[in-house]
Formats: C-alpha cells, sequence, structure tokens
C-alpha cells in the first residue's frame, strides 16, 4: 500500500510517501519544494548522479521518525543548501524551501 500524507513544517507545505513493503520496514520520502529527505532504502548516489537536493535517514518506520532522524548522507546540491550530516531530518527539509 502506498499511503501519501500532507506535512507542514514551519507552515510551509511538504509531501510524505510512504511504501509498505512485505516482510520489511516502510519506504519512507519526504518531498519538500527544492528537495527531500529519503529513508536509507533510496540511493544517495543516484541521487547525486541526478544533481537533486536529497539526504538520508535510517532506521525511520514513520514520517515523525524521519523528521527526528539524524541524516547520514547528503548529495551535493543539499549540502549547498545548508544541508549537513548529523543534522535532523526535519533541519535539512526546511533548507529544501
Amino acid at each position: 500500500m502506498v499511503t501519501v500524507t500532507p506535512i507542514k513544517i514551519d507552515g510551509k507545505k511538504c509531501l510524505g510517501v510512504k511504501v509498505e513493503l512485505p516482510d520489511s520496514p516502510p519506504m519512507l520520502l519526504i518531498i519538500a519544494e527544492k528537495g527531500f529527505v529519503m529513508c536509507g532504502f533510496l540511493n544517495v548516489e543516484a541521487a547525486e548522479k541526478l544533481n537533486v537536493a536529497a539526504a538520508v535517514v535510517s532506521g525511520v518506520k514513520t514520517f515523525k521518525d524521519v523528521l527526528n532522524a539524524e541524516v547520514k548522507a547528503v548529495t551535493s546540491k543539499a549540502k549547498n543548501m545548508g544541508v549537513n550530516i548529523k543534522m535532523k531530518g526535519v533541519e535539512a527539509l526546511k533548507r529544501m524551501f
């Protein structure tokens, strides 16, 4: 099942996408205006090659987890927006508006 949920951060709209997978934690993604925070299922190297602003968090099962998790990896484009490793997902998203 795929769930799409609106998420507000500082009054700005994001879109949360959750994909339930068999015998597995879900795949999670929160999309802001200029980039996104993704779970470890998604590939940061591919995001880098595509020149998109992306940050990776891991060990998450809910959107709240994504927002509170530490960023483990970032693309160059996200880094140029001020996104850094060890910041919370919510802080990364704030820089992607």
